[in-house]
């Protein structure tokens, strides 16, 4: 009994002692992100005239707002890739020009919503620099970019501003106002070097986005930075990335003093199940190598949310736990809409948006058939030579007089609009009956402009052997039934080329994968590979159309470069496709079946493509239904 009030005094003391500490503040703080959106302001399919429930940021703008409703402490970001991609992007580029002092139709939307930054994508340099520099001058919100500089003598110097210290108050769990700064670096591809060529040459260099990150962190924390965002439009990549890699979301990860990572650029998802593999990630928690991230696919189809849990500790904040998650906006698998479109975005914009109505449904050509790209992956199809046809027209015409008229004219097309990550329905799909300027959209979706290469026979075949990587390599005497496409290559980057012949052996090991990188592979998938009905003399130059993008090295072909281009037209490819249909007024589609897909003896070659095909298989005998799925897909099969 004797020891009970020392033993009390001493809890009493230890009481007090305990109760004179300060408390570490705690808070929590929601970040909020969308990317590459691609001027899908509304939620509507200017290709199908017609509304959508798949995508749109008039729908995200509802998950907007019922996140910032659930967490009052929150910031909101942008990751680029939004001034291009659709017919309202044109519209405001080239059709009826931003005239000059207006805002911008993105930025009207955006500015109402209160971002507090964004970065720029590889798109935005899609018109040019002055355009680019014009409409974000119409942003309430600033832009950053870290690893552009400009081009010119003496220190580099940025481009656009590297980053932004933004500085804002929240609400602490005790309801005590506290003031935090945020430090946000903005990171795009090197690669924009190569893809938009014409329009940065000269002007600007891109360095490694990882070396411009790491370099900017200890700076941003010297001046105050409590929290450390990297708004990086980059993918996210399984191997390690080398140096000026596209894609580096891992090696960002890995860097010290990063708290959180918002990604963009692949139209891809994360935190998702495609992602479980992938080295360093945590599902659970939305994480890579323990620094919270998302990616929110595309077309604001999905919103990003990371949660971040603040303590104050030892004089500064630091991230004690975090999660991040996706919210859709339309649910795949029973083709449902989740949220509605909120109709602020059709008020504001209502003019733009009218004006790219009415210019998209000028008619053109009437057409004979129908035109789609269901099976552009697997069979000769209509809608890639059409465009082939015309960019082949528009240079038979442009080298008229010239050395250049003496070398024989191939021209080279590709897939756009083929389902996969972008999803089931997005396809080319355009009835008998007027072509408008619409399906011109439709057909070729890029802004891209018309080039053409001096390339021997040799180039030719390894430019084929490159496009070939899309099959995945079929294994005679394996499973009965094997899936033929890659769904890590990307389709635009399967290359048909017009004025050739040739068969593809799928049973023969890739030369190159999806990056263009070189296999240990000696074997060739291009097999008899002929011009005008001979076999291809590889010494002998040819002259090949193709686009900006691929003649100034996009997509890793190999021997494809600036050097080789000897036709640098301004024009767009769309509208050498408008002119080629305008000429021929009565259209009737076709493909010449030049190239075909060898049969595998005893294997059954299976595909997926959109659900949507299937009344097409009547007029393509070597096509059979196997399986349609309820998440709008169907499984085909090719037959011999």
């Amino acid at each position: 009994m004797a020891f009970r009030p020392r033993f009390a005094a001493i809890a009493g003391l230890a009481l007090v002692l305990f109760a004179g500490k300060p408390q570490a503040s705690e808070l929590n703080l929601r970040i909020l992100q969308t990317t590459d959106l691609h001027m899908n302001l509304l939620n509507y399919d200017y290709y199908q005239d017609r509304l959508t429930d798949e995508y749109g940021l008039a729908k995200t703008i509802t998950l907007i707002h019922q996140a910032r409703e659930q967490a009052p402490n929150n910031l909101l970001f942008d990751n680029g890739d939004l001034l291009q991609g659709n017919p309202l992007g044109d519209m405001m580029a080239r059709v009826k020009p931003l005239p000059k002092g207006a805002i911008h139709p993105a930025f009207k939307v955006m500015n109402l919503l209160r971002y507090d930054a964004a970065n720029l994508g590889n798109h935005e340099f899609n018109y040019g620099l002055p355009f680019l520099r014009q409409a974000i001058a119409g942003a309430a919100f600033p832009y950053v970019n870290a690893n552009l500089m400009l081009a010119g003598p003496g220190r580099p110097r940025h481009a656009f501003n590297p980053y932004v210290l933004l500085e804002r108050r929240f609400t602490d769990k005790a309801g005590k106002t506290q003031a935090l700064k945020i430090g946000v670096i903005g990171l795009a591809p090197p690669q924009i070097m190569q893809w938009d060529r014409p329009h940065l040459q000269g002007q600007l260099l891109a360095q490694d986005m990882v070396e411009s990150a790491q370099a900017l962190i200890p700076q941003l924390r010297r001046q105050g930075a409590d929290l450390i965002i990297a708004i990086a439009h980059t993918g996210f990549e399984k191997d390690p990335q080398a140096l000026g890699a596209e894609n580096k979301a891992a090696e960002l990860a890995r860097l010290p003093g990063l708290d959180a990572l918002l990604l963009g650029h692949a139209h891809a998802e994360f935190p998702s199940a495609a992602f479980a593999q992938h080295p360093g990630v945590d599902l659970q928690r939305g994480s890579i190598h323990g620094v919270p991230t998302v990616m929110p696919g595309r077309w604001g189809d999905h919103l990003g949310l990371i949660d971040l849990t603040l303590s104050r500790q030892q004089g500064r904040w630091r991230v004690v736990d975090s999660h991040a998650e996706l919210r859709g906006v339309y649910q795949r698998e029973s083709r449902r809409a989740l949220v509605a479109a909120d109709p602020m975005v059709n008020h504001v914009i209502a003019k733009e948006h009218g004006d790219t109505l009415a210019h998209m449904r000028a008619q053109v050509a009437q057409s004979s058939a129908p035109i789609h790209s269901y099976f552009a992956q697997v069979l000769d199809d209509p809608s890639v030579q059409l465009v082939a046809q015309a960019q082949k027209e528009y240079v038979r015409r442009a080298v008229q007089g010239t050395d250049l008229e003496r070398l024989p004219l191939l021209s080279a097309a590709a897939p756009f609009k083929s389902g996969g990550r972008q999803g089931w329905s997005n396809y080319t799909d355009i009835p008998a009956g007027p072509l408008a300027l619409k399906h011109v959209a439709d057909l070729y979706v890029y802004p891209n402009t018309i080039k053409a290469l001096k390339l021997s026979g040799a180039e030719l075949r390894e430019w084929l052997e490159m496009s070939a990587g899309q099959f995945r390599q079929i294994k005679p005497g394996s499973a009965p039934e094997q899936e033929l496409l890659d769904p890590d290559f990307r389709a635009y980057n399967f290359d048909m080329i017009e004025g050739l012949t040739y068969e593809i052996d799928v049973s023969q090991a890739a030369r190159y994968d999806a990056e263009g990188r070189r296999s240990a592979s000696n074997a060739h998938r291009i097999v008899n590979l002929r011009y005008q009905g001979l076999p291809l003399d590889e010494r002998a130059n040819f002259l090949v159309v193709t686009n900006n993008y691929r003649a100034n090295g996009g997509g890793g072909f190999p021997g494809l470069n600036a050097s080789k281009i000897v036709v640098d037209a301004p024009d767009e490819t769309r509208q050498a496709v408008a002119n080629y249909l305008a000429s021929a007024r009565q259209f009737n589609p076709s493909a010449d079946g030049n190239w075909r897909i060898l049969p595998v003896p005893g294997v059954r070659l299976v595909f997926r493509s959109g659900a949507g095909g299937i009344p097409h298989l009547p007029a393509l005998p070597r096509l059979s239904l196997l399986r349609q799925d309820e998440d709008g897909s169907a499984l085909f099969e090719l037959k011999p």
